[in-house]
């Protein structure tokens, strides 16, 4: 696999998207440098894989590829409908235990590397990792844990909207994501987001006083 990889890396046809990979613009506020820096680790962690997606859409429609090591079950319906060029996503499902070695063929062909490790990840493994991505210009954001990550996104909350009274379809989503980190990520800070909103579009979300309004009017749920 380490080899197919290594040699699907030059037809890549990469378009490095320079010191900073841009991000959509609602997720500009969860970044320090409001983008991702290759060799500087973004860890997601709360069962945020939907915000995993979202961090590459904006490089993979400005003609970055990227590559999910890993994301077992992900929905590329999905990751379309957040704005992920399909046509610029390389998936390997299931790496196994050479999750990182995949993860280091790859990073020599694309701009962004969204990783999801197969157990506990070593303090050696994860130098490793980081050194090949920051050579090669390739930002990395880990699904779960990873030592020493620069910036830390924490899926606190989710909550759906667009049924009510027993009906409906769901139509939006709504998280709250904590950041935090190290250097000029430390400040710990919360963030609300539609991931999608109800037209499908990523963007941040202000107080929920529409809900509160709606919730204070409803009758309460009896247990029969």
């Amino acid at each position: 696999m380490e080899a197919s990889l290594t040699a699907l890396a030059p037809r890549l046809q990469l378009s490095r998207p320079g010191q900073l990979v841009p991000v959509l613009p609602a997720l500009e506020s969860l970044l320090p440098e409001r983008g991702l820096r290759p060799g500087a680790v973004v860890s997601v962690t709360g069962g945020g894989t939907a915000l995993l997606l979202a961090l590459a859409a904006a490089a993979s429609t400005g003609g970055t590829w990227c590559a999910a090591v890993g994301v077992e079950g992900l929905g590329l319906l999905a990751a379309a409908e957040l704005g992920v060029d399909l046509s610029r996503l390389v998936v390997v499902e299931d790496a196994g235990d050479q999750w990182a070695r995949v993860a280091m063929a790859l990073a020599d062909g694309v701009g962004v590397l969204l990783l999801r490790p197969s157990g506990r990840v070593s303090d050696r493994v994860a130098e490793q990792v980081v050194t090949v991505t920051r050579n090669r210009g390739c930002a990395l954001v880990v699904s779960g844990e990873w030592p020493g990550a620069r910036v830390r996104l924490r899926v606190a909350s989710r909550s759906w909207e667009g049924v009510g009274q027993g009906h409906g379809r769901l139509r939006a989503r709504r998280l709250v994501v904590e950041t935090g980190g190290r250097g000029a990520a430390a400040r710990e800070r919360q963030h609300e987001l539609w991931l999608p909103d109800g037209q499908g579009a990523v963007r941040t979300a202000g107080p929920n006083t529409h809900r509160r309004e709606a919730d204070a009017t409803h009758d309460p749920l009896a247990v029969v």
